[in-house]
């Protein structure tokens, strides 16, 4: 799962991670080391000790100066007056800063030598009096208020006096190579590890989801468009996924309406290549007639002929209906609006089409309910186009001998309602709603034995829909169906 973080604030997280969290586990490794350290020098006797006590390669530095002592408390035992003689002493000493370690002598209560003098005033009232420690018994380093190691050799001088020799070093400038060590180990793994957790951080949140969504894309790439990135998680990740899942399900959308669009330019084309083949047969059988002689007669000439005309007009209609098709395809209707008066044009138009009906045996009534001076905005030719397909669809499946067609208008306060209802077949319920769709045929009322293209009622809603009003049918099987539409009235403004 994405986790829900913003690419800025990611970075802005992995920013100080890098440098306040080796930070702190280095001061943590320091204090652990440290803690180390003290206990393993604890195990020399030290006491009262701090961080400036840790010494690289302690022991080693322990051991160099009990060899020095070693040496020391020897020559006390063979002949401890070398230990009057500052040449002797100044040599010793020299061989002991190395070690940032002094001499001093006391004799009696005096200071005798010192091989730094300045560190030497500091402390030298705090040595501890003659007899205190038994190098034979007693070999370990104290640790006092001046941050001196202290070891102490007691011996006597030719004249009797008595005399100290202290061995001090100086913790305070102990540099611990192996806490640098140490640390330079525990450095280097905890920039190891927060490498390692920042990049597996990095590559969890970033690389894993960009790398799935590569994969989702090489699926779109090829045609598969099932393939689902779904998450819960907001910032940039969460919006990639979120606009695969919206580009994946439009692209899907777009290839199933494409694929239904083929199939129904197929059925379209099968359609009209049988609505146009039965017009072209009659055609030419009729002319074949008339070229062999059979219409003999004036009236059998002008029947044959009235039929050849009628058929030209169906190709006709047909192929006006399959240029308007193509004209909403490609949403470039031409439409010529302008002020109509109602009263006037439908009832030219009823006169137009009353002469066909007739010729049909199909009786049409009209009634106009709205105002004389009513008047809409509408491209005539195009609502011509509405009535004569509504009128002919509904010829085309009248199933009684007594066809009838009544054409209403009904005045309402903003528009006007025009009905046209016929007493065909009807439309089945579960089909009503599906009949204004393109290439929708059903097989109560719209079945291809009796030809259409399947897209007449699709153009009628188109058309209506762009002069700004909206149709909608009611019907009852076996008893008719009624389409209205509504157009708004043109209004004067005052």
């Amino acid at each position: 799962m994405v986790r829900a973080m913003k690419f800025k604030t990611r970075l802005q997280v992995t920013f100080i991670s890098i440098i306040v969290l080796p930070l702190l586990l280095s001061v943590l490794a320091f204090m652990m080391i440290g803690v180390y350290l003290m206990n393993v020098q604890k195990g020399f006797g030290l006491r009262d000790l701090d961080y400036g006590l840790m010494s690289d390669n302690l022991k080693d530095f322990l051991g160099d100066v009990d060899q020095m002592f070693d040496e020391l408390v020897k020559q006390a035992r063979e002949d401890a007056t070398v230990f009057s003689d500052l040449e002797y002493l100044e040599k010793k000493n020299e061989e002991l800063s190395r070690r940032s370690t002094y001499l001093i002598v006391r004799k009696d209560r005096d200071l005798y030598y010192a091989g730094n003098p300045e560190s030497a005033e500091k402390i030298f009232q705090g040595l501890p009096p003659y007899g205190t420690f038994n190098p034979d018994k007693n070999r370990e380093f104290y640790f006092n208020d001046k941050e001196r190691y202290v070891k102490q050799l007691d011996f006597l001088f030719p004249d009797g006096s008595r005399g100290s020799l202290f061995v001090v070093t100086r913790a305070n400038v102990l540099i611990s190579r192996k806490l640098l060590g140490y640390m330079f180990i525990a450095v280097v793994l905890i920039l190891l590890f927060t490498s390692l957790m920042l990049t597996r951080w990095i590559r969890t949140g970033v690389f894993a989801p960009i790398a799935e969504l590569n994969v989702a894309m090489k699926k779109i790439k090829d045609g598969n468009f099932d393939y689902a990135l779904e998450t819960s998680a907001e910032g940039e990740i969460g919006d990639l996924y979120r606009n695969y899942e919206d580009m994946r399900l439009r692209l899907k959308e777009s290839a199933e309406e494409k694929k239904d669009n083929e199939k129904k330019n197929k059925e379209l084309i099968s359609n009209i290549s049988h609505d146009l083949k039965t017009p072209i047969t009659a055609i030419k059988g009729y002319v074949e007639g008339i070229m062999d002689g059979v219409a003999d007669s004036p009236e059998k000439m002008d029947k044959y002929i009235r039929t050849i005309y009628n058929k030209a007009n169906d190709m006709d209609k047909l192929i006006n209906e399959l240029t308007t098709y193509s004209s909403i395809e490609t949403n470039h209707i031409q439409y010529n609006f302008q002020r109509i008066n109602v009263a006037d044009y439908f009832g030219d138009c009823v006169e137009e089409v009353g002469l066909d009906l007739e010729a049909r045996n199909v009786k049409l009534n009209y009634a106009n309910a709205a105002d004389a001076s009513t008047v809409v905005i509408a491209d005539a030719e195009q609502m011509k186009k509405v009535i004569n397909n509504i009128i002919s669809n509904s010829v085309k499946y009248m199933d009684k001998p007594n066809g009838r067609i009544d054409i209403r208008i009904l005045d309402q306060e903003d528009s006007i309602q025009v009905e046209i209802e016929d007493n065909g077949k009807g439309i089945a319920q579960k089909d009503l709603t599906r009949i204004f769709d393109r290439f929708y045929r059903t097989d109560a009322s719209r079945n291809s034995a009796q030809g259409g293209s399947g897209i007449g009622l699709s153009i009628v809603k188109k058309i209506i829909e762009d002069h700004g009003g909206y149709i909608w049918a009611t019907s009852k099987e076996g008893e008719g169906t009624c389409m209205h539409f509504v157009l708004r009235k043109y209004k004067e403004l005052a």
